[in-house]
């Protein structure tokens, strides 16, 4: 699936969710920066699941409530590429949530995706984005997550367990970032 393909899909899938089409508009473009950083055969996989990562949450692909793992099945089914699907199904420490809800032998029916710099990225993209679209400090959004999910819900939960991790994916997208800046054109 290519990146036009992708933004028509998640456009159709999730304008009618309101703020969501919002934060996975702001992610896709999030996702153009940083594609940037990363080797030119790399930046359209990033973009295309960047437009997808949160596909799960569509009605027509919600079958268990846990939108990477219901996301990754809607694009297997539609035969979407591999690697697409595995970053949909691992974002944004997605393997946590799916120990919390008992989900983790669901998830792991997908492979890990092979490339952990494309992973990074899309966490990065995600996690710097706010929930209506707005940019955010990875602070800021794990603060924003854990301020809407109490602290007995499995969300916040799988957030407090995954943050440092996260955080790592953040760091090293910024590195990334720092060093193409750096280099000369």
């Amino acid at each position: 699936m290519d990146t036009s393909k992708a933004k028509v899909l998640s456009g159709r899938l999730l304008s009618p969710l309101g703020n969501r089409w919002a934060h996975v508009q702001a992610v896709a473009a999030q996702g153009q920066k940083v594609a940037l950083a990363l080797p030119e055969a790399d930046r359209e996989t990033l973009v295309v699941a960047c437009w997808l990562h949160d596909i799960g949450y569509a009605p027509d692909a919600k079958t268990t409530g846990f939108h990477p793992l219901d996301g990754a099945r809607y694009l297997a089914e539609m035969g979407c590429d591999e690697r697409i699907v595995s970053l949909v199904a691992y974002h944004s420490g997605a393997v946590y949530e799916a120990e919390e809800r008992g989900l983790a032998s669901a998830l792991a029916v997908f492979p890990m995706p092979s490339d952990p710099v494309l992973l990074d990225a899309l966490t990065y993209s995600d996690m710097t984005t706010g929930p209506a679209g707005q940019p955010m400090t990875f602070e800021g959004r794990i603060a924003e997550i854990l301020s809407r999910y109490g602290p007995d819900d499995l969300v916040h939960r799988a957030i407090t367990r995954s943050q440092f991790s996260l955080g790592d994916a953040v760091t090293r997208t910024e590195a990334r970032l720092a060093v193409r800046v750096l280099e000369p054109r």
